[in-house]
């Protein structure tokens, strides 16, 4: 009897673990698109306040080129699209932990790339030198002896410290908000920022008829999924490819950025 229940339970362990190691296998070779499909929804990661490319609207819902964009993805998979708020600490955790199928607006870099898998690019992100039509700035030379406002620390900080003249005055701000406003007073001629800041500035000062100077760095925003996704990455890209070539792309591009869309602003 011993022996006959020794077995047994070595017989229903090997079945219980054999299920479990299938369940797995299946779980590994299921393709997102099947599982998108199945579901009938996209799950797309955005941050929900990151205007142009993302806030909150007066309906309370996402608005901007991101929304654009995934809601094109959507449409191109027949599903439905669903938001889903995540930040930068708790984005890549999410996609990994597949509870979203996609990120936007995530940036390029090697380390990410270890962990996930970048799709084409598909909006622009750049630091650029904003400054009035009526002054002209056209490279870095031509920021000698100009005065410059630009948040304290930041990426565009170093960026233009990288090049600035010695006689430009660099004036450094703790936020955003008083970059724009030294620019907008007159406190300074120009502002370095990047043009998901920018755009705002561009959209709402029609008197100073704000314009983009140059760019200092540039750094497109990808679309971001699992890897081992290959169907879904062609997907992605198909579609992007397609905005791309019928307009649509420049068109969001022209109603959220306020400027018409680069393809140069896509290359890494």
């Amino acid at each position: 009897m011993t022996i006959y229940n020794t077995l047994k339970s070595s017989f229903a362990a090997l079945l219980l673990f054999g299920g479990a190691t299938i369940g797995a296998i299946t779980h590994a070779q299921a393709d997102a698109i099947d599982d998108i499909t199945k579901a009938g929804v996209l799950n797309v990661g955005v941050f929900a306040d990151f205007p142009p490319f993302s806030s909150a609207s007066a309906d309370m819902t996402l608005k901007g080129y991101d929304m654009d964009v995934a809601q094109a993805l959507a449409d191109a998979l027949k599903v439905k699209l669903v938001p889903v708020s995540v930040t930068g600490q708790n984005r890549i955790p999410y996609l990994t932990e597949h509870r979203v199928d996609l990120l936007m607006s995530v940036g390029y870099s090697k380390e990410r790339e270890q962990v996930i898998d970048f799709a084409a690019a598909y909006a622009p992100y750049y630091i650029a030198v904003i400054g009035p039509k009526a002054l002209e700035v056209r490279n870095k030379d031509d920021l000698a002896g100009k005065s410059i406002a630009v948040n304290r620390g930041t990426l565009e900080d170093t960026s233009l410290t990288e090049v600035v003249p010695a006689s430009a005055d660099v004036k450094r701000f703790d936020n955003y908000n008083s970059v724009i406003q030294a620019f907008i007073s007159g406190q300074t001629q120009l502002m370095v920022v990047g043009n998901d800041v920018g755009a705002q500035v561009l959209s709402r000062q029609e008197a100073l008829a704000p314009e983009q100077k140059f760019q200092l760095l540039t750094s497109p925003s990808h679309i971001a999924l699992n890897k081992n996704e290959d169907r879904l990455k062609q997907a992605i890209n198909d579609t992007v490819t397609k905005m791309l070539a019928d307009g649509s792309l420049n068109k969001s591009s022209e109603a959220w950025l306020k400027t018409p869309l680069n393809p140069a602003n896509l290359k890494d």
